[in-house]
């Protein structure tokens, strides 16, 4: 199977309403692509490993999401043009909202589901609420830094790519009582404390990244960006002094955004 073979099967799944053969293909799909066999050059191969880390949710809606990425830009996304990536950005969120439904991975209402099911809230900030869930937490995650699905989505493969120790695992999707569009993620709990911008900084440059902006806290490499960390999204561990990064503004860097980028998001996939 080629690049437009595959897009052309993803995009039949959508259209026949994602019937019982078309969730099989899904699941094979992904499992292809949590094997390896499937390559998604939008990711490097340690990208797409975070990607499967996520779950086969993560992996799935990502698919979902790339077909409906316009292919007359050559993948890339016009950051200028709000009106187009809107319109984009609602055609993937009712795709993911269908498939999510078909496989009984959507919520409702999820202020008022979550805390019943899944533990109480916790804390509530720009972009995420958390709710408490013993040795984990749940995030409902919003779109509100990313607009389109497919960038928020990219987020988490990228955490947790960087990032493992807290790696986000996606259980499924919703919607709140505004119908704003929700990823409901699991992460394991740190018991920490804050760490200074300073030590965040040099935790920094040993990955690689170089500071941009402390106003807002921006590191980047040519091929990540990553903003928002502060001491309340980067804790040291009571227990072992290891520095866990639980929350961040991660992207893949173009040049759009001018920190230096050089990727080019991709929609080709290769079979191996």
């Amino acid at each position: 199977m080629n690049n437009a073979d595959f897009w052309a099967s993803i995009r039949s799944i959508i259209a026949e309403g994602f019937t019982p053969e078309g969730l099989l293909k899904l699941d094979r799909y992904a499992e292809q692509f949590i094997s390896g066999r499937l390559v998604y050059q939008r990711f490097s191969p340690q990208e797409q490993h975070g990607c499967a880390t996520g779950g086969a949710t993560n992996v799935i809606a990502s698919l979902l999401a790339g077909a409906e990425v316009s292919t007359d830009r050559g993948g890339q996304t016009s950051f200028s043009d709000f009106e187009r990536e809107r319109q984009c950005a609602t055609q993937q969120e009712l795709v993911i909202e269908r498939w999510a439904k078909a496989v009984n991975l959507w919520t409702d209402s999820v202020e008022d589901t979550l805390p019943q099911s899944l533990g109480e809230q916790i804390a509530e900030g720009g972009e995420a609420v958390v709710y408490d869930h013993g040795t984990t937490l749940i995030k409902s995650i919003s779109l509100d830094y990313f607009i389109q699905p497919v960038f928020a989505l990219d987020r988490i493969s990228l955490h947790n790519t960087y990032f493992p120790e807290t790696r986000l695992f996606v259980l499924g999707f919703g919607r709140d009582k505004r119908g704003d569009f929700k990823i409901i993620a699991e992460q394991p709990y740190i018991d920490g404390q804050p760490v200074s911008d300073s030590e965040i900084a040099e935790f920094m440059q040993q990955m690689g990244f170089e500071l941009k902006n402390p106003r807002n806290w921006t590191y980047a490499t040519p091929e990540i960006y990553l903003s928002d960390m502060h001491d309340e999204n980067v804790l040291r561990s009571l227990k072992s002094d290891t520095i866990f990064v639980v929350d961040c503004d991660i992207r893949i860097n173009t040049p759009e955004l001018r920190q230096g980028g050089t990727r080019v998001l991709s929609t080709e996939v290769e079979f191996l």
